[in-house]
């Protein structure tokens, strides 16, 4: 399916930005063009190298040496990068099978990570770029200043690997990756949801959905939605005089030739425009935040119920789980939900984008931590705990009200599992959930 041009470079941006290719690439080019520039340099105007001392470099006149200096650190960066790539690896597969897979892309935005590779390359682009200008004929000339720039990137390089080594060593810890996940995720919620919360009713809408959205434009891709350009689609509505509704939410699996798009008067959308609207939507083989709030919170679901299951059995990991969970919950309810409805011009409607509310946040943050922790005290409690704590921060009745359901059915589900003690703590926990001036000491 074909993209429009900033729908293809806002994707492209974003992936290269979360991989191991765009900064460890730009970091090698511009040391080894500086190596090539500077080499250069010294060349047409050998008087700059009265700069370095004697005593730093007194072998101004071997040109052996300084090649023996440039090859010997071109050797040893390449054989560090073997030794940072096996230590990735490694961190890569520890963290994909113990605890999910979904959280690989966290690890691969892992600027520690990029910013190593990139100056070990670095570093050997810088040597080989200069290596060249080290010669005895036909006229003996030694890169004294270049000389000098790669013995002290030596050491920076050292110094990399020392930080990367201690970086890599607390990045596996599970609760540095849970943290990591709810600071990306609620960078997504700031993106998404500026504007701090002002209305009070969950319940309300911006606007009725056309009765004639009865024209469907089937996707002609497979994959899940990552990124929805509105602006571009708006305009595109606008310019053909129709309504669009996009028919899943961002995060969701759709295949080809599934609708995704209504639109009223069909009449008016030949294939071409079309092509257009779908070329507004970003569609890849797996998920990614973008604009996919979800998928921060199904990476920690998916920790957490995987240290929960019997071959694991670590309940400690799920109780992080859960307390970052709400702290994600709390951030979403502190903001004015995404809107669905878009206007142009105003009063007239032109798109509507399908968000996520707050009770499917809700369930699927918590429903199926509460399901398999039914018989897990622990865990329980800190899900009603959780509960608790998301009530205190909204404003809203309704939400209220939807938390002590959802306590109520956490309390159900213990019962017969837990023992009367446990069972009795989760009562009280229940009812600071309850409309009431009372409070926890």
């Amino acid at each position: 399916m074909t993209k429009n041009p900033p729908t293809v470079l806002r994707s492209a941006l974003y992936a290269l930005r979360g991989g191991f290719l765009i900064r460890p690439f730009v970091i090698a080019f511009l040391l080894g063009t500086a190596g090539a520039v500077l080499s250069a340099i010294e060349e047409l105007y050998p008087a700059i190298q009265i700069i370095v001392p004697w005593t730093l470099f007194p072998s101004h006149a071997d040109p052996q040496v300084a090649q023996a200096i440039l090859a010997t650190i071109a050797t040893a960066t390449m054989t560090v990068v073997s030794i940072v790539f096996a230590i990735l690896l490694m961190t890569l597969t520890l963290a994909s099978t113990q605890f999910s897979p979904r959280i690989l892309i966290s690890f691969m935005r892992d600027q520690v990570t990029q910013w190593t590779l990139g100056i070990f390359l670095g570093t050997f682009s810088y040597c080989i770029a200069a290596l060249p200008a080290a010669r005895s004929l036909p006229s003996p000339f030694v890169p004294v200043v270049t000389v000098v720039g790669a013995i002290a990137l030596a050491p920076v390089c050292v110094g990399c690997l020392i930080y990367f080594i201690h970086h890599i060593s607390l990045a596996i810890s599970v609760n540095t990756i849970i943290d990591r996940i709810r600071r990306e995720t609620e960078d997504v919620i700031n993106e998404l949801m500026p504007y701090p919360r002002k209305a009070v009713n969950m319940a309300a809408r911006d606007a009725a959905v056309p009765a004639n959205l009865d024209s469907a434009i089937a996707s002609r891709a497979s994959g899940y939605i990552r990124y929805v350009d509105i602006p571009r689609l708006r305009s595109l509505a606008k310019s053909y005089g129709v309504c669009v509704r996009l028919e899943r939410r961002v995060g969701h699996f759709i295949a080809e030739s599934v609708p995704l798009l209504k639109t009223t008067h069909g009449d008016r959308i030949t294939n071409d425009r079309a092509l257009e609207l779908l070329a507004t939507i970003d569609i890849g083989p797996r998920r990614t935040m973008q604009q996919d709030v979800e998928f921060g919170i199904v990476q920690i679901v998916d920790i957490a119920l995987r240290a929960m299951s019997p071959a694991v059995n670590d309940p400690t990991t799920a109780l992080s789980c859960v307390d970052q969970l709400s702290c994600i919950l709390i951030r979403w309810l502190s903001r004015e939900a995404p809107r669905s409805f878009y206007y142009d011009p105003p009063h007239v409607l032109r798109v509507i984008i399908p968000w996520i509310r707050f009770e499917g946040l809700l369930d699927l943050a918590f429903e199926q931590i509460r399901h398999y922790a039914a018989g897990d005290a622990a865990v329980s409690l800190r899900l009603m705990r959780a509960l608790g704590d998301i009530g205190l921060t909204a404003a809203d009745p309704a939400i209220r009200l939807v938390l002590v359901e959802r306590g109520k059915r956490l309390l159900e589900g213990c019962e017969g599992r837990l023992q009367k003690d446990d069972l009795e703590r989760l009562r009280r926990r229940l009812l600071l959930l309850c409309p009431s001036p009372a409070h926890e000491d």
